[in-house]
């Protein structure tokens, strides 16, 4: 039987995969989660999503610095876990604790079909790229980044309303439904581990600054794909002189322009089309300046007294 969970996760990806575990049965003797961190303009130290839907349920949370460090894992080797489940938790689990569980089994469940899009953000490179289709994996963990056998997937869907805040929640559920199917066929020993195709392999780093900035060369498509890939968070967005504006909804259009990129081609009283790479046309409906509320596109560009032209990146 594998009914001893030690689980590990800290986003909101991992909160349906622990809940799940709990619906089912499974003792969760200690959840392991990042430490509260400072976030927000106040820069507060915030609990972790996992740390707190753990809390609320009565569960016993520990939240260390390093996974690696001897006392974390003779305290980990004392709770004699069954089976180890991770789920976005932010560090690589060293082959000590991998080690440990008593069936052998330690489990990530990642958010794509691997092995395209290892690493710390699927969901929104899926998005960025303009994939169609995604899904989840749970797989046997390895000392390395989303290397190891599949034990199964699940498709999912990438809609065109999709930002990565809805692909995000729709995937976790699928994977905690996935999670839990997995480990029963596991204790039923009704699955064969695959390995990947590492020749397939591609690799979704961690978000950074620059994938957040539109830039008016790339075509409409792209710059579609892209605000919708950094939604809700961190947001993507340009620079009108020096101060920024994020963009939250814009939509590409079937029309053609010759003037260049970054010309605003028209203003009404909702939104603003400006000519983006290749000859095509972005109309963004909804932003948010800097400091302020989000409006419509249209309300903004009036009050803003718009140039003929929007720039590219960075102010220096």
């Amino acid at each position: 039987m594998m009914r001893r969970v030690l689980f590990f996760g800290t986003s909101e990806f991992a909160v349906p995969s622990l809940l799940a575990l709990l619906q089912a049965g499974y003792d969760l003797p200690v959840v392991v989660t990042q430490p509260d961190r400072p976030t927000g303009r106040h820069l507060r130290l915030q609990p972790t999503p996992v740390r707190r839907a753990a809390e609320e349920r009565g569960l016993t949370v520990w939240t260390p610095e390093k996974v690696r460090r001897r006392e974390f894992l003779e305290q980990a080797r004392q709770l004699a876990p069954d089976v180890i489940v991770v789920a976005a938790f932010g560090q690589i689990l060293p082959q000590a604790l991998l080690e440990m569980p008593s069936s052998g089994w330690a489990l990530n469940v990642h958010a794509s079909l691997l092995p395209r899009y290892r690493g710390a953000a699927p969901i929104q490179h899926a998005i960025l790229n303009g994939e169609t289709e995604t899904g989840v994996t749970i797989m046997q963990m390895e000392p390395t980044l989303d290397t190891g056998p599949i034990l199964s997937q699940r498709t999912c869907p990438i809609q065109p309303e999709d930002d990565a805040g809805t692909l995000e929640s729709r995937l976790a559920q699928l994977g905690a439904e996935l999670l839990v199917e997995t480990l029963q066929a596991l204790e039923k020993d009704t699955i064969t581990p695959k390995p990947q195709d590492h020749s397939l392999a591609t690799y979704a780093p961690p978000i950074a600054r620059e994938h957040s900035i539109i830039h008016w060369e790339e075509t409409a498509q792209r710059t579609w794909h892209r605000v919708r890939a950094m939604s809700p968070r961190p947001g993507a967005g340009f620079f009108w002189g020096e101060r920024w504006v994020k963009v939250w909804r814009c939509l590409p259009l079937d029309q053609r322009t010759e003037l260049p990129p970054g010309t605003v081609l028209r203003v009404e009283r909702e939104m603003v089309q400006v000519a983006c790479g290749e000859g095509t046309v972005l109309q963004l409906l909804e932003v948010q300046p800097e400091s302020r509320p989000r409006m419509s596109a249209g309300d903004w560009a009036r009050g803003a007294r718009l140039p003929d032209r929007l720039t590219s990146p960075t102010p220096t």
